[in-house]
């Protein structure tokens, strides 16, 4: 399997060949979406409300276990 390392300086190796410029701008554009706006995401108000609720909970000990949790479901799950 190819690294990481490998992978880029072939990728490289490639681009440097390349002479057709729209493709090259194309390939650009791609990179540079992918790269910045993909790692941030806007969160609508109702999120932002629902993590603060979860931060309340977590320092006021409102916690389950995933063992209770999953005993919870499964009861759930039998009263269908």
């Amino acid at each position: 399997m190819a690294t990481v390392d490998n992978i880029r300086n072939g990728l490289i190796d490639k681009i440097l060949s390349i002479k057709n410029k729209d493709f090259l701008v194309a390939l650009d554009k791609l990179i540079t979406s992918s790269t910045s706006e993909s790692d941030i995401i806007e969160l609508i108000e109702a999120q932002k409300n629902k993590l603060e609720m979860s931060e309340q909970d977590i320092k006021n000990g409102k916690l389950i276990s995933q063992e209770a949790m999953d005993k919870r479901n499964l009861e759930w799950l039998n009263a269908l």
